[in-house]
């Protein structure tokens, strides 16, 4: 995991549940395009038509909340996210995300401060997420080390398996 990224933003509501972020009607579907192309169609279809590589969420408060199903956080690694920024997440909708390698960064007050479009540039290490156009900075809560580990290690799986010492 990257200490430091940044990129440009989308920004959704508070509550945006798994099923708005990855819609039931795609649980079928298989190949990893395909299924980043139905990210955030909940919210709106043509999100992630759109959605630049390597954007990031910005969101509300209880995002990926609703059922504990995996996809969710599949779709947001597939659509190009490298991040995702909330207010505050779902509990289960946070653990899958970590255990896949997709960050997510507890920040209060940006939702309302940083518009479609603009660019964030996230700073793990010392805990800060600024908006690059207005340089307005704002402080983010720590992952804990462990949710540190698995990022680093691109996801629970390949931690898993570094530490064991096997290969797929």
């Amino acid at each position: 995991m990257k200490q430091e990224m940044e990129g440009k933003v989308i920004v959704v509501g508070d509550n945006v549940d798994t099923d708005q972020i990855y819609p039931g009607r795609y649980l079928a579907l298989t190949d990893p395009a395909e299924i980043g192309s139905h990210c955030l169609a909940g919210v709106d279809e043509n999100i992630a038509a759109s959605f630049p590589a390597g954007g990031i969420v910005v969101a509300g408060r209880n995002f990926g909340c609703g059922s504990s199903r995996e996809h969710a956080p599949i779709a947001l690694i597939n659509m190009g996210a490298s991040a995702v920024v909330a207010e505050s997440f779902a509990r289960i909708f946070f653990r899958n995300a970590v255990n896949l390698g997709l960050p997510l960064v507890i920040c209060r007050g940006i939702r309302d401060r940083v518009k479609d479009g603009q660019t964030i540039r996230l700073d793990l290490k010392k805990g800060r997420v600024t908006i690059v156009e207005t340089g307005e900075e704002f402080p983010c809560e720590p992952m804990g080390e462990q949710a540190e580990k698995i990022l680093e290690a691109g996801g629970i799986k390949p931690l898993m398996r570094a530490r064991f010492g096997k290969k797929e």
